[in-house]
């Protein structure tokens, strides 16, 4: 097993805020080398400027679900030892309150564009280098229908690119359930904690997950060269 990741090069697409962020940032801390994309210049300006005080870090503004531009990207980069995505988002609703095209929407979003980035990406990693996706856990078919579809998919996509990847690459996936990050920014401070206490209630653990302890998921998955192919929940036990 792998522990030490100084002058590990990782990318971390997504990294700019919430779960991606705090990844860059126990990763500087670990001595790794991090370049995060974001969807904006001044977002990725903001992130970079603060995480530079903890050490090496670039950044690039580029939308990651366009192909075009990230292949790109890659192809004047030096290869990577780990490839993070935090492509994907939240759908709250079941199947018949929803349009087939929200759906659909969703599901490209956390599937099609993870699958886009795992074939790209997979040639830019160095031997031994592995990916790690972000599936999701909790919720159920009747109120997260997209989600719930997304999340499966990735973590079937997991699954297939282990083997078809190894011995040379590993893949993995991070699954937490509902965590306060910038993902709820649109919600005010005090519907935010209702949330937060509603989920809970709904926990063994009786509390919501720090965005710490979800990051540090991450970085586990890229230290023990030993897993591939494998969904790690970091739910508080939501799943039982």
């Amino acid at each position: 097993m792998n522990m030490n990741l100084r002058q590990q090069r990782v990318l971390i697409i997504g990294g700019t805020s919430g779960f991606g962020f705090e990844v860059a940032r126990q990763l500087l801390t670990a001595g790794a080398e991090v370049t995060i994309i974001g969807h904006t210049a001044d977002h990725v300006a903001t992130a970079t400027t603060e995480l530079a005080t903890l050490g090496t870090v670039t950044g690039q503004a580029l939308a990651a679900q366009n192909e075009r531009a990230l292949a790109a990207f890659l192809a004047t980069t030096a290869a990577f030892d780990h490839v993070l995505s935090f492509l994907g988002g939240a759908m709250g609703g079941g199947f018949l309150e929803n349009s087939v095209t929200a759906i659909r929407e969703t599901v490209e979003a956390k599937f099609f564009a993870n699958l886009q980035l795992v074939q790209l990406a997979i040639h830019h990693l160095n031997p031994g280098g592995s990916i790690v996706l972000t599936s999701g856990s909790g919720g159920h078919p009747s109120d997260a229908s997209g989600a719930i579809i997304g999340n499966q998919a990735i973590n079937t996509l997991v699954a297939g690119v282990a083997v078809e990847a190894a011995p040379t690459y590993r893949i993995n996936a991070v699954a937490p359930t509902w965590t306060p990050t910038g993902l709820w920014r649109g919600l005010s401070d005090s519907h935010r904690e209702r949330q937060a206490q509603a989920v809970a209630q709904n926990l063994p653990l009786k509390r919501v997950a720090t965005v710490a302890e979800v990051a540090s998921a991450y970085l586990y998955l890229m230290q023990n060269d030993f897993i591939t192919g494998q969904v790690l929940q970091v739910d508080g036990g939501a799943g039982l």
